[in-house]
């Protein structure tokens, strides 16, 4: 098996590889009779199975219990909304193959696979058409209806009239999103007519490799998410962008239902300089330069989508957003970005320092803020000396911290999705001993430890590891080291989960007679813990955390088919010994209930948890706006309070919803925002240095301890 490049620490080398730049052809419609399987696409086929069953980690029956869970897989990728098809379809589509195609994959056959897909298109056509008529009458919203937004747990409508029915709720539910969007009758119109015209369009551009492409995606999907299948067209396109620099917005995007979503925000570009967009938000249209056209991108591909954002240096682009915090039933902004380079220095380890507040006891507080684990790999395989580094960057720090005689450091870990694994087993190595920092089990079981073989300590002083939601994988695998050598406190929130370990691999170099015929990303390991518990879907729970922690279905956790927590025996190491951090929490508990700042992120937090889960909307525009008003108004209500407890003037409800207007003002209340948590994680150090519970190493011995020894119960 020939492994072209180890991706064992993306947070989703799914939405990566959908993400990348492409070389895209002049694109023409399909006739429906081209829409056949092709002699390669049977090869691959046979090749995926063969590679799937001896090198993923989670083992699994090509059965016919596994086939109905690839039917279904297959069905939510090519209708997500159960906008398209119809009860009677499914059932009988579920009836004539669902349990076949466990066969079908062994013996290479793909026509019912295709016969599925040229049902949907027909869908696609007919319900377009419909929407497109319905645009041309006059669109009552005054009645008292309402629209289930999210239809992913919905029944299938049940027949041709229930979906017609759903389509003009569909309608109205667009027009009033237009609506919100201060947009007049005649704008919406418009938009709308290009944006059914569009997906008609895109639906009859689908060649034979897309629709093979998303069965080998649903067959994929089926075993675990961060398993995929890339196209020959599509891994020449990895290729050419692991290459290039990164030019763009600075954005991992990926696709929800319809929608176009922000899944990463990257440290260093565009979008995290502007702090105009943000995880969770949805894009709803892209325009090239001041003044070009917007165009509408709900329902398209998300290659397709990415291919319009990027572009050369220092070229504007304008993004139409939907805010996660307005919720599917709010109304969208338009933004404007330059594109740029992603550089290295700007996602470099840098360092601050916290001192003077109230309750720090007159300590002074070190901060190290890592966006991501990076390193030289050109530069470190070469030979240099002066190869960038974050273990070489973090050490360097806190040499200068110790030098202005800080008492504490803080490690800032939020948002942090990952990167080298070398630099997390490094990193870690700065705090501690040598010793195991992370345990590795492949898909033969076999389990191997990621060591620190240095004795040497850079720091052996007090510290806190800071993490978020946004904390992923390389972030895991450091702050879970930390708290099993009982090292230091981690404050925050559960971080991501992603515990596993993705190899990509040419499927042409299984065949005596090379050929391309595309790549699999596999997931071939998971990885553990030293205490032997996995970072997967549990990820890392903090010691304190943060009252911001309130949705429960995010990351790893909910992803379909993630591979669930385990555990493997606890691998030697020493512990520092914190102790008792009780007097601690209570101290924390005390300060949060009077901080102005968190009692924002508090309310802030259960605001936009309520609206993510709101999944119905009114189809009453009075109604609607009303709903919208009030929540905007509660949101500016506690804007407000915030921006008093900190010095400033309220906003009008204008200027709170006009980004722009108010940039750099919002840029400084943002950084006020991020500084609240901080400066909570130096109080809390401060409080265990003054209780004298910061561990001093004994170097001279290694305690081996039991897990339930352990300071902390993780």
């Amino acid at each position: 098996m020939k492994i072209l490049k180890s991706s064992a620490l993306l947070t989703s080398a799914l939405v990566l590889f959908l993400a990348v730049a492409s070389v895209q052809a002049a694109v023409r419609e399909v006739p429906i009779s081209e829409l056949k399987p092709k002699f390669r696409q049977t090869q691959s086929m046979l090749l995926i199975s063969d590679v799937l069953k001896k090198y993923h980690y989670k083992k699994h029956v090509l059965d016919d219990a596994f086939s109905s869970l690839i039917f279904d897989e297959y069905l939510e990728l090519i209708d997500p909304n159960k906008s398209y098809l119809t009860k009677e379809q499914v059932d009988t589509f579920r009836f004539n193959y669902a349990k076949l195609f466990d066969d079908d994959i062994r013996n290479g056959r793909l026509e019912p696979v295709f016969t599925i897909y040229k049902a949907f298109r027909a869908a696609v056509e007919r319900q377009t058409a419909i929407a497109l008529d319905l645009l041309k009458k006059p669109i009552d919203l005054t009645t008292d209806e309402t629209y289930l937004i999210d239809r992913k747990d919905a029944p299938w409508p049940a027949d041709q009239a229930a979906l017609d029915a759903l389509w003009v709720k569909r309608v109205k539910n667009d027009m009033l999103a237009m609506r919100l969007s201060k947009k007049d009758n005649d704008e919406a119109l418009e938009q709308l007519t290009k944006r059914y015209e569009g997906v008609r369009r895109r639906a009859r551009q689908s060649e034979s490799d897309d629709v093979f492409l998303l069965f080998m995606s649903a067959y994929a999907g089926a075993i675990e998410p961060h398993t995929g299948y890339m196209l020959p067209r599509n891994a020449e396109n990895f290729d050419i962008s692991m290459r290039l620099s990164l030019q763009g917005i600075g954005a991992v995007l990926g696709v929800e239902n319809e929608y176009t979503e922000v899944q990463k925000i990257i440290p260093g570009g565009p979008a995290e300089k502007s702090s105009l967009i943000h995880p969770g938000d949805m894009i709803t249209g892209v325009a090239q330069g001041k003044d070009g056209e917007m165009i509408d991108v709900i329902g398209w591909r998300l290659q397709d989508v990415v291919d319009k954002i990027r572009g050369p240096k220092g070229t504007v682009v304008r993004l139409t957003i939907l805010p996660k915090k307005s919720g599917s039933g709010g109304a969208s902004k338009e933004i404007t970005l330059v594109r740029d380079n992603i550089k290295l220095e700007e996602q470099a380890a840098k360092s601050s320092i916290i001192e003077g507040e109230k309750d720090l006891h007159g300590q002074k507080i070190g901060v190290i803020e890592i966006p991501a684990f990076y390193r030289d790999f050109a530069g470190a395989s070469s030979g240099s000396k002066d190869f960038r580094s974050t273990t070489r960057d973090v050490r360097n720090l806190i040499e200068e911290l110790q030098e202005k005689g800080v008492d504490g450091i803080v490690i800032d870990l939020r948002n942090n999705g990952g990167g080298s694994l070398i630099e997390a087993t490094e990193l870690t190595g700065l705090f501690i001993e040598s010793g195991p920092v992370v345990q590795i089990r492949d898909y033969n079981g076999n389990v191997e430890s990621e060591v620190d073989p240095d004795p040497a300590i850079a720091y052996r002083g007090p510290l806190v590891v800071m993490v978020n939601r946004n904390s992923a994988s390389a972030s895991e695998i450091f702050s879970g080291a930390i708290q099993d050598y009982g090292r230091g406190i981690i404050i925050g929130e559960p971080t991501f989960g992603k515990g596993t370990v993705q190899q990509l691999v040419e499927l042409g170099d299984f065949l005596t007679k090379a050929s391309d015929l595309g790549r699999m990303r596999v997931t071939i390991a998971q990885f553990f813990r030293v205490d032997g518990g996995s970072t997967q879907h549990r990820g890392v729970v903090p010691d304190i955390q943060f009252p911001t922690v309130v949705e429960v279905d995010y990351g790893e956790r909910s992803l379909d088919n993630a591979l669930p927590w385990a555990s493997i025996e606890r691998a030697n190491h020493d512990e520092w010994g914190i102790g008792n951090i009780d007097v601690v929490r209570k101290r924390y508990d005390q300060r949060i209930k009077k901080d102005a700042g968190f009692k924002y992120l508090k309310a802030e937090a259960k605001m936009i948890h309520k609206i993510l889960n709101q999944k119905v909307v009114s189809l009453n525009e009075s109604k609607r706006k009303s709903e919208w008003n009030k929540r905007e108004n509660e949101r500016l209500r506690l804007h407000n309070n915030y921006r008093r407890s900190i010095g400033l003037d309220r906003l009008t409800k204008k200027e709170f919803l006009e980004d722009d207007d108010q940039l750099l003002e919002k840029r400084s209340e943002e950084e006020k925002l991020k500084e609240v948590e901080l400066k909570e994680s130096a109080r809390i150090l401060a409080d265990v240095i003054q209780q004298e519970l910061a561990p001093v190493i004994r170097s001279a011995q290694i305690v081996v301890k039991d897990k339930q020894d352990s300071p902390f119960q993780h």
